[in-house]
């Protein structure tokens, strides 16, 4: 009986041996962390705004620390893009996986309301991750300027911004409350072009909305002093009567600018970190709980980064949630209203 037993235990031995030669790498390696993998382009802007610059740090944060510290491997690739109106179409035909964009922008996309480009062509797989910063109104004129309130922008050349972007749309909706959208001479550039042309003075104003200090016009001030118009609470009454809910007061210190002299009150919406409901709940779990453990890295990329924090993680989130986003908010004892949940 001992000899049947023995030979058991060695052809157990043998098969073992066998099997274990004949399992794949990926099989071996199953026991000892994680195999999956998952690709993540992120649409961000131009190169010399505030999204490019953060979607690059942020998309390095998942290619560094994913497989480490989560159940997954993720792939990132920071795009650059005309910002938030073309970032929610490249969600919306599966070029994105993710992208920021202004919180504004993401509703009417969401609802297929209010901008051209989503009337009847609503992008319901939409999907918020986090708030991020707000993003200012900033209408920048040189310092020299005789131009001091938006109602002098009348007859006068502006850049409002690309083609189809946010700014663009924010422009509009700010001087038609103004009274002054159809006496303006409106020119369509980035905020590259934008900020070289007001420097020669082949424009009289450019509008941003931006991270302030945004990078374009900040260079363009140490040798071209600017100033940044004031916009009123007036404005922003004629704003949320008008149902733009979005926007909120914000005041830019004085020393934002080179030429600035005083603190200026202004507007502002806010940028959101935004995926297509096609990403898988542990990818989007990944990187919403990747953002807020590294947030120190990208604060250190630009100023604008400080706003960036769990405490104001769904202010001014205008679209439902991931369900990733909001296994993490829960786990961390955030309560998600029932509002943001798809």
């Amino acid at each position: 009986m001992k000899k049947f037993v023995s030979i058991g235990l060695v052809a157990v031995l043998v098969f073992a041996v066998v099997m274990a030669g004949c399992m794949s790498p990926s099989e071996e390696s199953s026991t000892t962390g994680p195999t999956e993998s998952y690709s993540v382009e992120i649409y961000t802007g131009g190169t010399s705004g505030v999204y490019y610059p953060l979607g690059s740090a942020y998309a390095n944060i998942l290619n560094q620390y994913s497989q480490k510290e989560t159940t997954i491997k993720i792939e990132a690739r920071a795009v650059t893009s005309g910002a938030s109106v073309a970032n929610a179409q490249a969600i919306g035909e599966g070029r994105a996986q993710a992208a920021i964009m202004q919180n504004d922008v993401a509703f009417y996309a969401f609802h297929g309301v209010t901008l051209e480009a989503f009337q009847g062509n609503a992008i319901t797989k939409l999907r918020g991750v986090a708030a991020l910063y707000p993003e200012t109104i900033q209408f920048v004129v040189k310092a020299d300027s005789p131009i001091t309130s938006l109602q002098d922008l009348k007859g006068r050349k502006v850049a409002v911004g690309a083609a189809g972007s946010g700014t663009a749309v924010a422009a509009q909706q700010i001087l038609e409350a103004a009274g002054v959208w159809d006496d303006v001479d409106k020119v369509y550039l980035k905020f590259s072009e934008a900020a070289q042309q007001l420097k020669l003075g082949q424009i009289d104003a450019a509008v941003i909305v931006s991270g302030a200090p945004t990078p374009a016009i900040d260079q363009i001030a140490v040798q071209t002093p600017v100033r940044v118009l004031p916009i009123g609470d007036d404005i922003l009454q004629k704003l949320k009567n008008s149902g733009y809910i979005f926007y909120v007061s914000q005041t830019l210190p004085k020393d934002t600018y080179n030429g600035m002299t005083e603190d200026t009150p202004t507007l502002a919406v806010k940028a959101i970190l935004v995926v297509s409901a096609d990403v898988p709940d542990d990818v989007v779990y990944a990187m919403t709980k990747l953002l807020f453990d590294h947030v120190d890295e990208l604060r250190q990329v630009h100023a604008k980064a400080q706003y960036i924090s769990f405490d104001t993680a769904l202010d001014g989130m205008s679209i439902p949630l991931h369900p990733g986003a909001i296994k993490y908010y829960e786990e961390k004892g955030k309560e998600v209203p029932s509002d943001l949940k798809p």
